[in-house]
């Protein structure tokens, strides 16, 4: 008894459906991918507010929100490094075993070498910009972010085993490239994943994770700084490596970038991902993912110049980009809060606080009062804007500045260096509040997806020379000018007040591709005014024919 064999005739139908069946998908699939007519960034607004009506969006506490608190969580892992680098040094620095270990005395030219030298590196060697500019255009945002705290977990390990000092700065240097790749790339991370009306709320508490560093690293050398062996400064450099070791762990285990996964040609998977965290069904084909997408197409090659790591040219060669460029380097970090950051027990030290313990309490509790300062400007940025808090924050750390440098010019008075203080405590709690959220927000908003990665490289440097600055300059400084520093930084924030005012664009609630085309315009600052003024107009319009 035979097997029954189809005809050739019946295979010629099956391969004729099975054909019309992938002619009729890829046809859609072309139709959903099709660009639509350019817009402007007002009715492109429009089109978005009328997609949040048919599909407003995951709701606080869905599991698609959990799921993205979870991921951000791991994302700022990296930002609890460059914390925790920080106010380590800034608190063993202050130790007198380390003194004595490396034969220092926490002020001069020997600390500025151990400060500075991981940001020399950076800024002299190549390894610097390549991992921040590269790996995260050729192998996606997480595997930066992956390579990045690689790195430091091994300049960690390094450095809390030195038994000299080139052992020392060798890891301090490692600790450097890794934080740097890892930082720039979770920024590029988290703003291409997060929902335009909250990114300011993710990206500012990325950055706020800053004071989580800060925290545990000034908490626990109150604790150990009381011993007496090198454990005192050495166990705090071994904590170092936790937030990069667990963001080795977690971080595949987040989706990767929409944006990244578009250009590289994976668009149904790019689709997938904003489906799953923005739409409230969970559609890939819901009205806010397909706006999403086409914005996406328009404005991503999937050829462009994020292909070649080296050519920086894109970032200067219009005159929107160069405009992007100067805002990056306006949230370079010179407004005094390195001085605070790095240098607080020194300064507490000058003001009559001589207690190594004292100084290390009070570290920490600068640490807590920032921290408070920074969620709570993550927390209205969504809702005040960017310009606006960055003026009203910058205005009042000018006039806290001048308090603290007629305090502190004269040491006679014990309530004098008191006030002082206190006035150095709500300066760092202010500064936290306007610009905190801003250094990770501001630069990833602006730049454009085929720049992005090559400017927060950039603003990698520019950050690096302002903590060059600080680590390398201050500690000279303070040993020959003494509170005269603090008339120096009071000068600068006051320029900062008159360029923000006249040059920061207002960016809140326009998506990532639409702030591209505000910048196009001959005046971005005064477009993006008139443009929010329009939205309001049109809101209070609608919920008065509601």
């Amino acid at each position: 008894m035979g097997t029954h064999s189809p005809t050739h005739s019946s295979i010629d139908k099956d391969l004729d459906a099975k054909n019309e069946i992938e002619h009729i998908d890829s046809h859609d699939e072309k139709q959903r991918r099709k660009p639509i007519l350019p817009q402007t960034p007002m009715e492109k607004q429009m089109a978005l507010q009328e997609a949040l009506k048919v599909d407003p969006g995951v709701s606080r506490f869905s599991w698609a929100a959990i799921q993205m608190y979870l991921v951000t969580l791991v994302v700022c892992c990296c930002s609890g490094d460059s914390g925790f680098d920080g106010t380590v040094m800034g608190g063993i620095n202050s130790m007198v075993q380390y003194q004595k270990y490396f034969g220092l005395n926490g002020v001069g030219s020997k600390t500025s070498i151990v400060f500075g030298i991981f940001t020399v590196y950076v800024l002299v060697s190549v390894s610097g910009t390549i991992p921040a500019s590269y790996f995260p255009d050729r192998f996606g945002r997480r595997f930066s972010m992956f390579f990045g705290n690689a790195v430091l977990v091994v300049g960690a390990v390094i450095t809390a085993n030195a038994k000299d000092k080139g052992m020392f700065l060798g890891g301090r240097f490692l600790t450097g490239l890794g934080s740097s790749c890892a930082g720039a790339s979770a920024k590029s991370y988290l703003a291409e994943m997060a929902p335009a009306h909250s990114r300011g709320a993710y990206l500012g508490f990325l950055n706020s994770f800053y004071y989580v560093g800060q925290m545990t690293a000034t908490g626990m050398m109150v604790a150990t700084g009381k011993f007496n062996s090198e454990m005192s400064w050495r166990l705090p450099l071994y904590i170092q490596l936790v937030p990069g070791a667990l963001n080795v762990i977690f971080v595949f285990l987040c989706p990767e970038s929409p944006r990244w996964l578009y250009s590289i040609g994976k668009t149904e998977q790019a689709r997938k991902i904003l489906a799953r965290f923005h739409s409230s069904t969970n559609d890939p084909n819901s009205p806010l993912v397909d706006l999403e997408m086409r914005e996406i197409e328009e404005k991503i090659q999937i050829d462009g110049a994020d292909k070649t790591w080296w050519d920086f040219r894109p970032l200067f060669t219009t005159r929107a980009e160069r405009y992007k460029a100067y805002m990056v380097i306006l949230i370079g970090q010179l407004s005094g809060n390195g001085l605070i950051t790095y240098f607080l027990p020194i300064l507490l030290k000058d003001a009559g606080i001589t207690s190594q313990n004292k100084q290390l309490t009070l570290n920490f509790v600068n640490s807590v009062t920032s921290y408070i300062g920074a969620l709570t400007g993550s927390a209205v940025v969504d809702r005040f804007g960017r310009r606006k808090v960055l003026l009203l924050a910058t205005s009042i750390m000018v006039a806290i500045l001048a308090t603290v440098t007629g305090l502190l010019s004269d040491f006679g008075s014990a309530a004098r260096a008191n006030a002082g203080i206190t006035f150095i405590y709500l300066f760092m709690v202010v500064f936290s509040f306007g610009w905190t959220p801003m250094q990770a927000l501001y630069p990833a908003e602006v730049l454009s997806y085929q720049v992005r990665a090559k400017g927060l490289a950039f603003l990698g440097i520019v950050a690096q020379v302002a903590t060059l600055i600080n680590t390398f300059g201050l500690p000279v400084a303070l040993q020959k000018l003494g509170w005269k520093v603090y008339l120096i930084f009071l000068i600068w924030d006051v320029f900062e007040v008159i360029v923000i005012y006249f040059f920061v664009v207002e960016t809140k609630g326009f998506t990532l591709e639409e702030i591209n085309e505000v910048f196009e315009d001959d005046s971005p600052r005064k477009y993006s005014e008139r443009l929010q003024r329009e939205m309001r107009e049109s809101r209070k319009r609608e919920q008065g024919s509601a």
